[in-house]
């Protein structure tokens, strides 16, 4: 039998990545506006932002992204009640289809926020420059990230760019998607509350490394603790650490699967202060320990025919 290559088209290729930032900004924040020569995404995690590109203005409220062309000026303000929190990635890239991302403005679809969370996990652990800072107009690389975190974030940026495109290619460049469209899209949510449990859901998952507490979420949605508790009992059944520490475990499930740390290095990396606090929390979860868990995937994976 004499095999035969086939080789796969590539429709969107990454280049370079520029910047990778997550803002945290205060109520009054405005940026006066700028132009550069590559391409730029602005997703609002929190809050309301009126966006300038060229002559055209849109109203983004939390869950919207707007995409920059090469040399298209923008500029942000902070509108509304609440402070925005605002990702921002630029990067390079030369593809045919990147074309279909000029003018365009939609909604994130749950899997879409999860891509861009990974993008911001993953830039924390390879980057040694902070993601918070604007001024940083080059990163810097980390000398001790895991095997293969700088290709992760070609990959999961290439993967959210297909996804977009797949799931909302009439969303760009027919001028439809006005500031209108964009609050409709918001009020569309079947409850306010549902909303904003995705929304905070999203921003977990964008802290997944880190040591929230209930404090820091109520901060962060002007909510209160109990507000915050019931949501969470009514919409899982458990309290939101309770919930936050099953979205770390399963984490770090994925991480044990590709092998890319040891259990130290992966406590470490979701934020807690001690392999025994990690394997605890797992043991809590899961029913079984870290250790447990990552031997019985190495032999399903051995005994599955992939390796022979």
């Amino acid at each position: 039998m004499s095999y035969v290559p086939t080789e796969l088209k590539k429709e969107i290729i990454i280049e370079k990545i520029i910047t990778i930032h997550y803002f945290e900004y205060m109520k009054e924040f405005e940026f006066k506006g700028e132009s550069h020569d590559f391409w730029e995404f602005l997703y609002v995690d929190q809050g309301t932002v009126i966006v300038q590109a060229d002559d055209r203005k849109y109203r983004l409220n939390s869950g919207n992204i707007i995409f920059h062309k090469p040399n298209e000026f923008h500029a942000i303000k902070s509108v509304g009640h609440n402070a925005p929190n605002l990702v921002a990635v630029s990067f390079i890239c030369h593809s045919d289809m990147i074309k279909n991302f000029d003018e365009r403005v939609t909604s994130l679809t749950s899997h879409e926020k999860t891509l861009i969370a990974k993008i911001i996990a993953e830039a924390r652990i390879a980057f040694t420059t902070p993601l918070h800072i604007p001024a940083i107009e080059q990163v810097q690389l980390s000398k001790t990230s895991p095997f293969g975190s700088q290709q992760m974030i070609l990959l999961y940026l290439e993967e959210f760019l297909i996804i977009v495109q797949r799931n909302h290619p009439q969303s760009s460049r027919d001028g439809s998607y006005t500031e209108e469209v964009v609050k409709k899209s918001i009020c569309e949510e079947n409850s306010r509350k549902v909303y904003n449990f995705s929304q905070i859901i999203t921003y977990m998952e964008l802290h997944i490394c880190e040591p929230l507490k209930v404090k820091d979420l109520c901060n962060a949605f002007y909510i209160s603790p109990s507000t915050l508790q019931s949501l969470f009992h009514n919409q899982t059944g458990c309290g939101v650490i309770e919930y936050f520490h099953q979205m770390k475990i399963d984490h770090s499930k994925d991480i044990i699967r590709d092998g890319s740390m040891n259990l130290t290095e992966i406590a470490h990396y979701l934020g807690y202060n001690s392999l025994q606090h990690y394997s605890k929390r797992f043991k809590t979860v899961t029913g079984m320990s870290p250790f447990h868990y990552a031997s019985s995937v190495k032999g399903l994976s051995q005994g599955s025919g992939w390796n022979s």
